[in-house]
């Protein structure tokens, strides 16, 4: 096999992990089964998911370091085994202490070790020019895994309930990511990295050097682009714990798999679309574009009352959100260098996060407090518009250093 299938075979193969493990984004069909079944609820309901949100990101640390060290396959074969006992278990145990080990620490962990191997893997193989596009493609299979997982878990837990629904499921992924993860490897030293056709008509400033984690945290860039992908984030994993809810209460969609599934083709089209365009225009006018989009959308949803335009005002959140999974990924590579990319993308992504323990907390709070989302709109909104003008003060570390080596204006 040539160099261009194998690197094509390693994009494709990490969609596929990540079109597994991306079952996090269908939790609102699960939280509502548990509302409505188990009487929880909805801070509730949140707890399992924000803690599965930030053991994500924190193992994303340890995930990355290892895949840059050892290579993806390993890490992948931990992370199979870690979610399938992770919804096995969760099956058995349906109280909130039960799902808050089993699905929030055991299949969050699963989740950190198997999205921190793929994407910078797959980054590796391919020429800066098409970063975006490469990061895109891979990441994208997390925010479309809802297409299937939303109606396979709605029917699984129509035909048989939701403990077993969870089991079927853990036995599935387990098979899944474990077989995929024979397909997914870094590229030997030396190898010359995969050129398309189509070629970027914009010049990125890359890294002169690689840097290591400990140099890549003393730069003020790192602490703004953290702060903008928590800002970015935070609103999206707001709506995608509270979708089926929110679509039920502010305008009467009794079909909760119908949001999640028209949320996730969105969020797909929007990884792959932001990525590529980021690789025209450059990251930083693509997140100032995503930032002003997602201010609006935020500010008008609380009147989005009938189902069409709560749907539409969704589905461009889901497209949104989509493109920052896409894009923190390439603008680290392109800012630190490839060679430490896993680790270094690990704690970037710990912005993830937070974003996902802060952002459904105050969803859950909210409602249960004030009977809406009307808060949770307004916050999102104020942080989109900060993320957008953060966007507009972030520079390359290496233009920065240069220019005051140089004592210029």
């Amino acid at each position: 096999m040539d160099n261009t299938k194998k690197a094509w075979l390693v994009v494709f193969s990490g969609l596929g992990v990540n079109l597994t493990l991306g079952v996090l984004y269908s939790w609102g069909i699960i939280s509502a089964a548990l509302i409505d079944d188990f009487n929880w609820t909805a801070t509730q309901t949140q707890i399992p998911y924000m803690l599965a949100s930030a053991v994500f990101a924190i193992t994303m640390i340890p995930g990355g370091k290892l895949q840059d060290r050892f290579g993806p396959r390993p890490v992948l074969f931990f992370s199979s085994m870690l979610a399938g006992i992770g919804f096995v278990f969760s099956g058995l145990n349906l109280t909130v202490a039960g799902l808050t080990i089993f699905f929030g620490l055991v299949f969050g962990l699963a989740m950190g070790f198997g999205y921190s191997s793929p994407t910078p893997a797959a980054v590796k193989w391919f020429h800066s020019d098409h970063r975006g596009l490469v990061s895109g493609i891979v990441v994208s299979g997390f925010g479309l895994a809802p297409v299937y997982i939303a109606p396979l878990t709605s029917g699984l837990i129509e035909l048989f309930g939701l403990p077993i629904a969870l089991m079927i499921l853990g036995f599935l992924f387990f098979l899944i990511v474990f077989t995929l993860s024979f397909f997914i490897s870094n590229p030997s030293d030396g190898f010359e990295k995969v050129k398309l056709k189509k070629k970027s008509r914009r010049v990125h400033r890359l890294a002169t050097k690689d840097y290591k984690l400990t140099e890549m945290i003393r730069t003020s860039q790192f602490y703004m682009l953290w702060t903008m992908f928590f800002f970015g984030t935070f609103a999206g994993l707001l709506i995608i714990g509270q979708m089926s809810k929110i679509g039920l209460e502010q305008a009467s969609i009794s079909n909760g798999f119908l949001l999640v599934v028209v949320y996730a083709i969105f969020n797909f089209i929007g990884r792959v679309t932001w990525g590529t365009i980021s690789d025209f225009i450059g990251r930083t006018a693509t997140l100032f574009t995503m930032f002003a989009i997602q201010a609006v959308i935020y500010f008008l949803f609380s009147s989005l009352r009938n189902p069409l335009a709560l749907l539409i005002g969704k589905s461009i959140v889901g497209f949104t959100f989509g493109g920052m999974l896409a894009i923190f990924p390439v603008i680290t590579a392109d800012f630190y260098g490839v060679k430490n990319l896993g680790v270094n993308y690990g704690v970037m992504i710990t912005a993830w996060g937070v974003g996902g323990v802060v952002g459904p907390l105050l969803g859950g709070v909210a409602r249960d407090v004030t009977g809406g989302y009307e808060i949770s709109y307004i916050v999102s909104a104020v942080l989109s518009v900060a993320g957008a003008l953060l966007s507009l003060i972030v520079k390359h570390p290496e233009a920065v250093n240069n220019k005051a080596e140089s004592g210029g204006a």
